[in-house]
């Protein structure tokens, strides 16, 4: 990042279009990587595709194309493959969550994929469980697609089931202790022995917990599940306000003090659905996490920079395009298409998020009588303490 496209003075972040543009990641950016992983050539699961849009994930495989590489606390990435083709059993450290923006896909878990199995459809937002199997076929249309987000910078890479480490070595390919594919059909040099990723032993698997159909439901978050408050936030009655804000991992930003998560456990990141209706959005805010927008549908517009700046920066996304906004920037967020709209907002840590609003928008909410309380929560203004002056 150049000096010059983030400005800091005192407490005031500035966007420049450089930077802005730098950060916006269009669907029309995604590159597909078909040789990501060491299961790319066993039949059944040499037709994926794999992306890696912030941060590079977990692919092993150096010339993976990555959008965005600066650190966020997560990874963006997706698969994508079409009707039949399977992503096989592995297991990952951190939290890896699922998003199905089209399609089908039969999930399975466990240490032979047969501890349970559930559809997601499009909507669907399921979070796996750390240290178990999981894998996953597309059931649906060729175009099936899920986004995927995994916990932390530094993932610490994949563990492979014994079968899938088996039938690559079938194919030629090997995976070092180091993550590094190995393909002997192309010409590298055989690993040595000691060089070599070692499947899990018997013993090992067994210690894995088991996670039931029930358990594992509680986990996915369809759109039937979600709870929509219409109170979430500080400008919920002002013109340009009106966002309506549904949690689905941790409690991230929500301002309405009743709102509960479906999906509490630490993931390193929050995530939440947010929908507006046409010119409807959230009006002038800034907080210190890090934060992607990855619309789902519906045109959007995004104003970086405070709204009395003379270098107000816009940018518009479109369905699947995402913006990495950067800590502590002002921005606001505003549906600029025909129709109600919806996207995901991904912020940073396992903490809620306390936002800070523009100063007219806070007079403006205590017009209509009501304030953000001590606690960081929407409440009746009259009965807020305010220090002498306010």
């Amino acid at each position: 990042m150049k000096q010059s496209d983030v400005t800091v003075h005192s407490d005031q972040v500035m966007v420049s279009e450089d930077e802005a543009a730098r950060r916006t990641v269009r669907r029309s950016d995604f590159v597909s990587c078909n040789q990501a992983f060491i299961d790319c050539r066993t039949p059944g699961s040499d037709r994926k595709e794999n992306y890696a849009m912030i941060g590079p994930g977990v692919s092993q495989n150096s010339d993976q194309v990555v959008n965005l590489r600066e650190p966020h606390g997560y990874n963006i990435g997706a698969a994508a493959m079409p009707n039949g083709i399977t992503n096989n059993l592995h297991l990952h450290f951190t939290a890896e969550v699922f998003y199905c923006f089209r399609g089908e896909f039969l999930l399975r878990w466990g240490a032979d994929g047969k501890d349970g199995e559930l559809v997601l459809r499009e909507g669907d937002i399921a979070s796996m469980p750390t240290w178990i199997f999981r894998g996953f076929t597309n059931i649906g249309p060729d175009d099936g697609w899920l986004f995927t987000t995994l916990g932390h910078d530094d993932t610490g890479g994949i563990i492979w089931g014994p079968s899938v480490l088996q039938q690559a070595a079938d194919h030629g390919l090997y995976l070092t202790t180091e993550s590094a594919l190995i393909d002997t059909e192309a010409g590298d040099e055989p690993p040595d022995d000691d060089e070599l990723v070692r499947p899990m032993s018997p013993e090992q698997i067994a210690n894995l917990r088991s996670y039931s159909v029930e358990e594992m439901r509680r986990r996915i978050a369809s759109p039937d599940d979600l709870e929509f408050s219409s109170s979430a936030f500080l400008d919920s009655l002002l013109p340009g306000g009106g966002a309506e804000l549904a949690l689905v991992i941790g409690y991230g930003m929500t301002e309405d003090r009743d709102q509960e998560p479906p999906i509490h456990n630490p993931h390193g990141h929050n995530v939440a659905w947010l929908r507006a209706e046409p010119g409807s959005g959230m009006r002038g805010h800034r907080h210190h996490e890090t934060q992607v927008l990855l619309a789902k549908d519906g045109e959007w517009e995004i104003a970086l920079n405070s709204e009395d700046s003379d270098n107000q920066v816009t940018v518009r996304l479109g369905p699947w395009d995402m913006l990495s906004v950067p800590r502590g920037a002002w921005r606001s967020i505003r549906n600029v298409g025909d129709e109600t709209a919806s996207l995901l907002v991904i912020n940073g840590g396992d903490g809620r998020v306390r936002l800070q609003w523009d100063d007219e928008v806070t007079k403006a909410a205590a017009d209509t009588g009501i304030a953000i309380d001590h606690n960081g929560y929407v409440a009746p203004y009259a009965l807020v303490p305010r220090k002498i002056g306010e």
